[in-house]
């Protein structure tokens, strides 16, 4: 008999059980509430999957009418037209709309694009900031497609700033018209969809003039065509061939003295009475300029959930056609292996398989918070604030997200990958664009940083550039620095995780409070280190604005890490919400081997900061390859859960 004081011995680890999937159960979990919108979108993608073929095999002018006509067939089945109010014809339900365009994403992007331009900017314009007289003109014509219009905001001479487009729209109280007129070449409007052929109406942004004085950018509706042709002062020309989504008719616009009634001019946040009088509930220029601006985020969340579909596709090619494909043996007289039971490979496509989930699980976050904001009484300004923040970081990283998979899974197919039929051409070139389409991405991870500097303070709002810089340069800095000191973070992290001041090298690698509490250190160092270099180089008098140019570097590294956090957090929780069984330990460890795979992309920034050893790194590392082979018996079922329609994947060498 052992004596009472022996030690116990030390419990066996557990065996591994390799989770099973069913397919359609976490097929279900994706898709969540709006199953029968994405189940719509799918079979009109199979109906009309033969766009994907003649992408190719059609003229550029055959294929743009032929992307029309699929457009017109798809609004009238209702999968267009969900977001808008029910009274014109539409679903009412602005979540439902950008569920259905992520699922669109799946298909043909030149449909997509197409899709998004006549019903997210042209018809989101006009819902947004008109008025009923806009909306009852337009809308029951626009959610049908029998009106086909186009977003001019973009000019050749300016595409990120806004505030400084040269068009101009001045008020004549005599015909009670605006004037709106191109100055010169680098105000005209140029790379915009539906414009080189279909449009025959324009949502114009425009310097408006009233009296002399100018009151900023609005937004007219302007006629583009009578009777197919351009209307009296109006110049169109096309773009011509693109890198690609060549079934769309972008184009460039001027107008000379083209004049439209007082009631075009889409009145929501201002107006112009009949005599010239200058009306707006919202006194300052800045704030409504970018309340104007902040209706428009649909956009943004749509291109983001676009993004995550692309990668999607790409990753459902990728995984099998490393199922079929074998190249050398693994030992002698063994036969050739399957390249995913190769470790490099499984290490190429296994992490973004992870990774698009946990951005799915981003997306659904922003989705909702989107569909609140635009559904819920009132207006929550702090709301609308912090939801343009994470649309603008989710679309930068879930876009960039897409073209490293695209070329990650097109080379994972070797030579196979580089023929048309096999999609990726398509998904390369059709979808590059997403990364500086609805706002470049730096400037928009710039957004996302000047947000977390300022705490999405109100005066941000109310300034524009050169405002906000000197904002932040400013007040905000001591503020920022005081927030986040680190050792309130290390307070917090003391109470969920074992090994006191050394945390991050007694907590369990795959505890998810572990991986979070390192994405959020990651933050706030870098918040409070970016506030202390702007505040450094203010104190020594410099230029404010030479100050904050200077600091980019940081600014963009800590929009990153703030929106790797937000990922990272949206997918721990959506885990958590699944019931315990199969699905729920396949998506643990996609979690797992996503945060892990984050923090070892990181590993130098994580050493630098004191916040990994060694040693703890190499074990992250191990702890990845370990997953990545867990992963591996699940990686079809895990592809096949997006339910991407087999007539879209195009790839029949590939995929069998």
């Amino acid at each position: 008999m052992a004596p009472e004081n022996a030690s116990a011995p030390a419990p066996a680890p557990a065996r591994y059980v390799q989770p099973e999937i069913d397919v359609a159960a976490l097929t279900a979990v994706l898709d969540g509430e709006y199953a029968g919108i994405r189940d719509l979108v799918r079979d009109n993608l199979t109906t009309y999957a033969s766009v994907l073929d003649e992408a190719d095999e059609l003229g550029i002018d055959a294929f743009r009418e032929r992307v029309r006509e699929i457009v017109v067939k798809m609004a009238a089945t209702g999968q267009t037209g969900m977001g808008f109010p029910a009274e014109y014809g539409g679903g009412g339900d602005v979540g439902a709309s950008i569920a259905a365009f992520e699922t669109l994403a799946f298909g043909d992007l030149s449909v997509l694009v197409k899709t998004g331009v006549q019903f997210g900017l042209f018809g989101g314009a006009i819902l947004h900031l008109g008025t009923r007289r806009h909306h009852e003109a337009h809308l029951p014509a626009l959610i049908t497609g029998e009106l086909m219009g186009c977003f001019a905001m973009t000019e050749t001479g300016h595409g990120s700033n806004v505030q400084a487009l040269g068009t101009v729209a001045t008020y004549d109280p005599a015909s009670r018209e605006f004037v709106i007129t191109t100055p010169d070449d680098q105000a005209r409007k140029d790379y915009i969809g539906n414009a080189a052929r279909h449009a025959e109406l324009a949502v114009v942004f425009a310097q408006l003039e009233v009296g002399g004085r100018s009151r900023g950018v609005h937004a007219f509706v302007v006629p583009l065509r009578a009777g197919g042709k351009p209307a009296p002062g109006v110049r169109i020309e096309d773009d011509g061939r693109k890198m690609g989504l060549n079934g769309v008719d972008n184009g460039r616009i001027w107008f000379d003295g083209v004049r439209v009634p007082r009631e075009a001019l889409l009145n929501r946040f201002a107006d112009v009475t009949p005599e010239g009088g200058y009306e707006s509930a919202i006194e300052n220029p800045d704030r409504r300029f970018f309340t104007m601006l902040g209706t428009l985020v649909q956009g943004r969340v749509s291109v983001a959930g676009a993004g995550v579909g692309v990668a999607k596709v790409a990753l459902t090619v990728a995984t099998k056609y490393a199922v079929r494909r074998r190249q050398f043996g693994a030992a002698p007289g063994s036969g050739e292996q399957v390249l995913l039971d190769y470790g490099l490979h499984q290490r190429r496509l296994l992490p973004l398989i992870a990774r698009t989930y946990a951005l799915h699980a981003a997306q659904d976050v922003v989705r909702t918070q989107l569909h609140e904001v635009f559904s819920g009484p009132g207006d929550d300004a702090r709301a609308r604030r912090r939801l343009e923040a994470r649309a603008a970081g989710i679309k930068a990283v879930a876009t960039w997200h897409a073209t490293r998979v695209v070329q990650e899974c097109r080379e994972a197919c070797g030579g196979a990958g580089y023929l048309a039929v096999n999609r990726f051409a398509a998904l390369k070139s059709d979808s590059d664009v997403f990364t500086t389409f609805e706002g470049d991405n730096h400037v928009l991870l710039q957004l996302v940083a000047k947000g977390l500097l300022t705490d999405h303070a109100s005066e941000f709002e109310d300034l524009d550039q050169l405002g906000t810089v000197r904002y932040v340069t400013g007040l905000a800095v001591d503020t920022v620095i005081e927030r986040t000191a680190a050792h309130k973070l290390l307070e917090r992290v003391r109470d969920l995780l074992p090994g006191g001041d050394d945390w991050d090298r007694e907590a369990g690698l795959l505890d998810p409070e572990y991986q979070l509490a390192m994405f959020r250190f990651r933050e706030e160092h870098m918040l409070a280190g970016l506030a202390r270099r702007i505040k450094r180089g203010t104190d020594q008098g410099r230029d404010a604005g030479a100050v904050f140019s200077q600091v980019q570097d940081h600014v963009i590294a800590l929009a990153r890490a703030h929106v790797e956090r937000l990922v990272a957090e949206a997918f721990v929780d959506q885990v958590r919400a699944v019931p315990e069984g199969g699905e729920r330990a396949a998506l643990s460890l996609l979690c797992d081997l996503f945060a892990l795979s984050a923090i070892e992309a990181d590993r130098a920034w994580f050493m630098e900061h004191g916040r990994l050893t060694v040693q703890r790194s190499k074990a992250i590392s191990r702890e990845v390859n370990d997953l990545c082979r867990k992963v591996r018996p699940l990686a079809v079922d895990l592809v096949d859960a997006w339910g991407v329609p087999s007539a879209v994947l195009r790839a029949p060498d590939l995929v069998g």
